[in-house]
């Protein structure tokens, strides 16, 4: 029987007669490659602040998803005029009766002053209505920034001095005074103005005017990372393997656009909720009785609310903040996440 030989002072031994010897290092430990998705997954989980948040502007999005069915289990809708209902619970300028806008039991956030709605339902159905148009505008601008940003950076040449003159001329345009100028002018290309405005035409209206100002940004962006992009060997490799431009485009080129893309995105969407709110307050947006953040806002600041409620403005207000940072904060995860080069 064969062994193997010790060999005094060497520390190692010999194997014979083909004995398998122990194994190396190297075939012991056996290491796994992680997708660059993978590590930006697992990057993203260590940042307890964009898990924190994720959660957050989650727990918002189900609400808005799921307003109808809280309402339900509520009892109570948006819609219903407690004040005619129930006028025993308001006194004789329609403010409530009880302390702190009539919060309770009954009516967990209280009840609107004036018309007397139930601040709780109108305040998810609120969310529901303004996470819907943002969401819808921030994909309208993601779709426009793609299409009109990477075309101008990878063709160059005429498309893309075509594409720039019209990304600063719009550019020039005032965003705000836009939006709120032109809001009743693309309302009334749908709706005479002797007839009232249906609510779908408001929210048409809403997405319509901010996709047209929005997505000048990220197509420069999406601009500047194709024209970096289309340099690169592995364009060059198939450009000469005869591949198409829009084969390049969407097998090349897309790919290598999502880091910025979805952090563009994540800043987008709070910027655009913020944005509906605004022309909601101003009342060029969504106008009573639909629910809605900005007009929520805009009825605390009416001299009924702020003189005898103070407490209304609470919950719209500080839900606002809390997701608007919660998703900017989820932007900063979302970046650093892909880029861990990149110091918060």
């Amino acid at each position: 029987m064969t062994s193997p030989i010790d060999i005094e002072g060497g520390g190692t031994s010999v194997v014979v007669d083909g004995e398998p010897g122990p194994e190396t290092k190297g075939e012991a430990v056996k290491l796994d490659g992680r997708s660059p998705g993978q590590l930006m997954w697992l990057r993203f989980r260590r940042d307890r602040t964009g898990v924190i948040s994720a959660y957050v502007v989650g727990f918002f999005f189900l609400v808005g998803l799921l307003a109808p069915l809280i309402a339900k289990l509520y009892g109570k809708n948006p819609y219903t005029v407690y004040a005619d209902e129930r006028p025993d619970l308001f006194d004789s300028a329609g403010v409530p009766v009880q302390p702190n806008g009539g919060i309770g039991g009954d009516f967990w956030f209280g009840l609107e002053p004036g018309n007397g709605y139930d601040v709780f339902t109108k305040l998810i159905y609120g969310i529901r209505t303004s996470l819907m148009i943002s969401v819808a505008v921030t994909v309208a601008v993601v779709v426009t920034g793609i299409l009109l940003g990477v075309a101008a950076g990878y063709l160059g040449g005429r498309t893309d001095y075509f594409i720039g003159r019209v990304i600063d001329f719009l550019l020039a345009f005032p965003a705000q005074l836009f939006f709120i100028a032109s809001m009743p002018v693309v309302v009334s290309l749908f709706v005479s103005p002797r007839d009232e405005t249906p609510t779908y035409v408001r929210v048409v209206a809403l997405i319509l005017v901010q996709w047209f100002l929005g997505w000048m940004g990220l197509g420069r962006i999406l601009r500047g990372t194709a024209l970096a992009l289309r340099e690169r060997e592995f364009i060059e490799a198939a450009k000469v393997s005869g591949a198409s431009p829009w084969r390049i485009i969407r097998k090349e080129i897309l790919p290598n656009i999502v880091t910025p893309l979805l952090v563009q995105a994540t800043y987008l969407l709070p910027n655009f909720v913020t944005a509906e709110a605004g022309l909601s307050f101003l009342g060029v947006g969504i106008v009573e009785p639909t629910p809605d953040w900005g007009q929520m806002f805009s009825k605390a600041s009416t001299q009924l609310v702020m003189q005898n409620d103070i407490t209304y403005m609470f919950f719209p207000g500080v839900s606002m903040i809390i997701f608007v940072v919660a998703f900017n904060l989820l932007g900063d995860s979302v970046r650093d996440a892909f880029d861990p080069k990149t110091a918060r």
